[in-house]
């Protein structure tokens, strides 16, 4: 009997064993799957009520730095700066020296360039000023920044001018004159002082150049403008359509200074002034507008009645502030102007005189 009593309770503690061991089991299976953010009601301490979650506060850790506390039987040696020699000294300072001016070259030096601001008055009574105007912006459009296209224009029913400035790509402003004339060059005059009113109202600083619909140009031409501190001039060739010939008008230069003139025939001979062309000179704009610095009294009237006329007075007078371009070659062409007659649209009386002679 004591034999068998022992038999069973072995077994009943099996069973014990093995019922504890499944619930842990599975205790532990489904204990997996909960989150990790709520407290486990199988953590020992104690499980606050509060549903809101607790981040746990940073904490702070604080280095300190342990200086090693020399040992009792440590030497005390002092402290002494080794010595170093000046030659080594000197090539390291050569060597420094030498780095810091290759590094400065390889950077290239940014210097801005100048404003040009070019100015192209446009007659009414030209039939060809649109194929002109494409022709000089396609001119204009290869010159580098910065660069100002002032286009004046008569008053008129089309809009082919603004048409084709909107598509060069160009800095522009285009100016309309509501003033009429008879006289192709008094238009002209009284567009070119419209731009240099608006280039004084506005105070524009730059290099002002007056450029005709029927100008040719060198590139380079441009990149002398830049470097005209305050008045440049420079010879041109005038080519006509009708006639075999080329005429130079402008100066005669050493190197950049201006000896001299070349001068067509002149009705008064005894005027020493000489002619210069409105597209053979270049000015700095703040001539406009400093009227002290260029010697122009307060008495004087506004040159905004007549600013070229004033321009080419204080260039002439003085020829010292007259520079030649380019500076290595003042004689060297750079700017052709091809001349077109400016034909007059046919009266109504001719036109009759026409259709009757066809008709006859």
């Amino acid at each position: 009997m004591g034999s068998l009593e022992r038999s069973k309770k072995k077994v009943q503690l099996w069973k014990k064993a093995v019922v504890h061991f499944a619930l842990c089991f599975v205790m532990g299976f489904f204990t997996g799957f909960a989150p990790t953010g709520k407290a486990s009601v199988f953590t020992s301490g104690i499980v606050s009520s509060n549903k809101s979650h607790f981040s746990p506060q940073p904490v702070e850790m604080v280095h300190l730095e342990v200086t090693p506390q020399p040992s009792k039987n440590a030497r005390v040696v002092a402290e002494t700066p080794v010595p170093i020699p000046a030659s080594s000294a000197e090539s390291e300072r050569a060597k420094f020296l030498e780095e810091k001016e290759e590094e400065e070259e390889r950077v290239p030096m940014l210097i801005p360039r100048r404003l040009v601001i070019i100015i192209t008055p446009m007659s009414t009574k030209d039939r060809y000023q649109g194929v002109l105007l494409r022709r000089l912006a396609n001119t204009i459009r290869l010159v580098p920044p910065p660069l100002l296209w002032i286009v004046v224009e008569g008053q008129k029913d089309s809009n082919e001018a603004s048409e084709i400035l909107r598509k060069t790509g160009i800095m522009y402003r285009h100016l309309v004159s509501k003033e009429n004339f008879t006289d192709p060059q008094a238009e002209l005059d009284h567009q070119r002082n419209v731009a240099l009113r608006h280039i004084e109202h506005h105070r524009l600083s730059g290099i002002v150049h007056f450029a005709g619909l029927s100008n040719i140009y060198d590139l380079a031409f441009f990149d002398e403008l830049r470097e005209i501190e305050v008045f440049g001039t420079w010879p041109m060739a005038l080519l006509s359509a009708n006639k075999n010939k080329v005429k130079i008008e402008g100066p005669v230069c050493d190197s950049s200074q201006v000896i001299g003139w070349h001068l067509k025939k002149m009705n008064n001979e005894t005027d020493a002034r000489p002619p210069i062309h409105i597209s053979s000179f270049a000015f700095n704009s703040s001539i406009l507008w400093d009227p002290e610095r260029w010697g122009r009294p307060s008495s004087v009237p506004h040159t905004s009645q007549n600013a070229i006329k004033f321009v080419k007075q204080v260039a002439l007078d003085d020829e010292t502030k007259l520079k030649g371009i380019p500076q290595e070659d003042c004689s060297k062409i750079m700017l052709w102007q091809l001349k077109f007659p400016i034909e007059k649209e046919p009266s109504n009386d001719l036109l009759n005189t026409a259709v009757d002679t066809n008709q006859r």
